[in-house]
């Protein structure tokens, strides 16, 4: 995997990748439309940022790769890549628990926040990359 030259592009199987944490310098792109929405990513080494229509998707401290994001009512699921340890925050649905999988392994769950705000460790120093499937525990 490498990071995403283009900054945000399509792939062949349906989702988006974004984000290049090599750039020194805040770098952004607006206006990409995919399946109807609006995307805006600023990424470099110390941040990475989606917005779909003007709403907070994801964000990494530092920055990151993100490859293959898909993103569903119920499911995310994406991989991640950077230079080191990284804080990701996702915003889902207010107030709900799910399930967390990291490289298919149990990270077990988590609710979200009152503004359905999540963040996980996406623990990179020791891999090039990992995989992270985020659930919808059904009520």
């Amino acid at each position: 995997m490498a990071v995403v030259e283009e900054l945000i592009r399509e792939e062949e199987n349906g989702t988006i990748s974004f984000g290049n944490y090599e750039l020194a310098d805040k770098t952004k792109k607006d206006g990409f439309m995919y399946m109807g929405d609006s995307y805006k990513i600023k990424t470099f080494c110390e941040i990475t940022k989606l917005e779909k229509n003007g709403s907070f998707v994801y964000e990494s401290v530092p920055g990151t790769a993100v490859h293959d994001f898909k993103a569903t009512a119920d499911r995310v699921e994406f991989a991640v890549e950077g230079h080191k340890d990284a804080q990701v925050t996702l915003e889902l649905e207010p107030e709900q628990e799910y399930q967390i999988k990291v490289d298919g392994a149990d990270a077990g769950t988590m609710k979200t926040n009152l503004g359905g705000k999540m963040s996980i460790s996406a623990l990179l120093e020791e891999k090039d990359r990992i995989f992270v499937e985020i659930d919808k525990i059904a009520e």
